[in-house]
């Protein structure tokens, strides 16, 4: 983004104070208070959507999340001089939640949870139109990959320590993750359900710390280019699963966490078979193994043998923490 941009505001109703750089945008102050000018990398199509929902879940009393601005001519999307698209979002000032502080952590479940309540648009009639996201597709697309991955390994004659050792574990999580897909067909989804009927709930689609700002007003939500329809175990799961990593996978922070949700929006039986299922499939081995596979081979960081490492030593703790969940699908 170069200073350029700024050009693109003039395509907007407002008065601008000043403009400054951010992380990969432009910032503005303005007549309609804190704006952002960001590039935008979804589809057409995808912003309309976007726009409803953040209509609908204010509509329905969850105030603190951005707002879309539309130009003079009632676009969402400006492009420059070259096409690219762009769009201007409200900005909220604040600081974004941390992920050291188990309370904030918890208060962001608890949002999280309040989001969920107002997401529902099960009455929208364009709801039917907008696809269904399935978990095992991805894991599927994973599992092709780490097949991939494997077989690139087998077949290269000399191996770093690294190669060897992530050869070593290589199968177990491939396993995993082969059981895991099997499983999941059979007890997340039911095919008879029509496809208006499946996931009403649309989820933020990329609930994670620096999109959790802590304002004066309260914990505002922003970045909602990934919203999908899924499961809302999706946003819980993505949101759990670096905490439970950065903690040993810590039972307590986990039931904490839970509670913390449940105590907004009640988890069902079925909600912890998603969880569980999610929370079971490697995909921190499937990272560390595509991150390998993409990057150059000539040199291996060794952040990649400490990553696979801390993997390994987690894992047992890992299945305590599943074996706690898998209790709670018939609690």
């Amino acid at each position: 983004m170069n200073d350029r941009s700024v050009s693109l505001f003039d395509n907007y109703e407002i008065e601008i104070v000043r403009t400054w750089k951010g992380r990969g945008a432009i910032l503005c102050e303005s007549d309609k208070g804190l704006l952002i000018l960001k590039e935008y990398n979804g589809p057409a199509n995808k912003i309309l959507f976007q726009d409803m929902l953040l209509k609908h879940i204010k509509d329905a009393g969850f105030p603190l999340a951005e707002t879309i601005l539309r130009t003079r001519e009632d676009e969402m999307i400006v492009y420059d001089q070259d096409r690219v698209p762009y769009i201007v979002k409200s900005y909220f000032e604040g600081k974004e939640c941390n992920n050291r502080e188990p309370e904030e952590c918890k208060q962001a479940v608890q949002i999280l949870a309040q989001l969920h309540n107002c997401s529902d648009l099960s009455a929208w009639e364009g709801l039917s139109s907008q696809p269904v996201f399935h978990i095992e597709k991805e894991y599927e697309k994973h599992n092709r990959e780490l097949k991939k991955v494997r077989r690139f390994l087998r077949e290269k004659s000399q191996k770093t320590a690294f190669e060897i050792y992530l050869m070593e574990h290589y199968d177990y999580f491939l396993d995993t993750a082969l059981q895991v897909t099997g499983e999941i067909r059979d007890y997340l989804y039911d095919e008879n359900m029509e496809n208006s009927e499946k996931f009403p709930i649309v989820c933020h689609g990329d609930y994670q710390y620096h999109n959790i700002i802590q304002t004066v007003g309260g914990i505002a939500l922003i970045n909602f280019e990934k919203c999908v329809r899924d499961n809302p175990m999706r946003d819980l799961y993505l949101f759990m699963r670096k905490l439970l990593e950065k903690n040993n996978w810590s039972q307590t922070l986990g039931d904490t966490l839970l509670n913390a949700y449940d105590a907004k929006r009640t988890l069902t039986g079925k909600d912890f078979e998603h969880l569980y299922y999610r929370f079971a499939y490697p995909e921190k081995f499937w990272k560390i193994a595509n991150f390998y596979y993409n990057s150059g081979k000539a040199w291996i960081p060794g952040r990649n043998m400490d990553k696979l490492e801390r993997l390994l030593t987690q894992e047992n703790a890992k299945k305590d923490f599943l074996s706690a969940i898998l209790a709670k699908t018939t609690g």
